[in-house]
């Protein structure tokens, strides 16, 4: 098993040094679910939500957390990305929405934090969207699906 790298020798929690790591280009794929009564998924579904177009503002949402992920997670550091992409799939047999963020950089760590990132506050913001109408739904399964460059190589998740 690897060792903890945001701790030092003493156990100090501290930013990890990637000063001597190779720029790569770096892939980072997260994804998650949320659930949701079946007529809250009929309104996402048509656009017919108070709100406005759900998915877009959960779309920008989550590119948005992509940046600023390192505002948000205290030892992260402040990437340069080059691509930040969401996307959304409506599955009417659940009455839930897959959200999927692949984020890219050309750098020396990687950008999973950021994929991670995006995908919750995409998700996050479907439910602030409806949640006047279904205060029940469920967020789950948020997980790395991919990551790939480095020097630890490509992951994909079973």
């Amino acid at each position: 098993m690897s060792t903890l790298t945001h701790f030092d020798g003493q156990g100090q929690a501290h930013m990890v040094d990637v000063a001597d790591k190779a720029h790569t280009h770096r892939v980072g794929v997260a994804g998650g679910r949320i659930r949701m009564l079946p007529a809250t998924f009929a309104l996402v579904q048509h656009g017919t939500a108070k709100k406005g177009d759900v998915l877009g503002i959960a779309r920008i949402a989550g590119i948005q957390a992509a940046k600023k992920t390192s505002d948000l997670i205290p030892l992260c550091h402040p990437l340069a990305l080059t691509r930040v992409a969401v996307a959304f799939e409506l599955d009417e047999t659940t009455h839930s929405i897959a959200c999927m963020a692949t984020v890219e950089t050309v750098g020396q760590t990687g950008v999973e934090m950021e994929a991670l990132t995006a995908v919750q506050v995409a998700l996050l913001t479907i439910y602030d969207m409806c949640k006047a109408v279904d205060r029940g739904m469920t967020i789950t399964d948020v997980r790395l699906l991919e990551k790939h460059g480095g020097k630890s190589g490509s992951y994909v998740s079973a």
